[in-house]
């Protein structure tokens, strides 16, 4: 075989070319590729890093933002249940004063309507029993033509009107 009986000529050249081709592969890798290579997986590990650190200051930015916000809510929530309390309290005290001073004035308003009714009262017993009185005196007379006297009559007519 001609292949065969012609590798002892050519077994050293291939070998001296392998390792040449070896050897611009390794430099040309590792010399050429592998730092562009490292450089960009370092450039986005700083990269992801800082992306990580920025995210994390922001989650503390806005845990730090709803805590003042809670606590700006909680403190609003108490400043409006303390206004509603004295708005209550002051609208009670108001009520309540105003419902004594129309007691005071319903007062008042009732002794003064009793004091005239029982002006009123007075002043129409008195007509009433002077009125009976000159009735009874009239109606004597005509019936059976004696004078009688109007003292008496008065005190028989105070009598029977106090009997009811």
């Amino acid at each position: 075989m001609p292949q065969l009986s012609q590798i002892g000529e050519i077994y050293a050249s291939q070998l001296f070319w392998l390792a040449i081709v070896f050897a611009l592969i390794y430099f040309g890798i590792g010399k050429a590729m592998v730092p562009k290579i490292e450089r960009t997986i370092d450039d986005r590990n700083a990269r992801i890093g800082g992306d990580l650190a920025a995210a994390e200051a922001a989650n503390a930015a806005a845990r730090a933002s709803e805590l003042e916000y809670q606590t700006g809510l909680d403190s609003a929530r108490s400043q409006a249940l303390r206004s509603v309390t004295e708005a209550k309290a002051k609208a009670a005290a108001t009520a309540e004063t105003k419902v004594k001073a129309g007691d005071t004035a319903m007062a008042e308003a009732l002794a003064t309507a009793t004091a005239r009714i029982g002006t009123a009262k007075t002043t129409a017993m008195a007509e009433i029993e002077t009125a009976t009185v000159d009735a009874v005196q009239d109606i004597v007379a005509k019936l059976s033509g004696v004078a009688v006297d109007r003292s008496a009559i008065e005190q028989q007519v105070k009598a029977e009107l106090a009997h009811g």
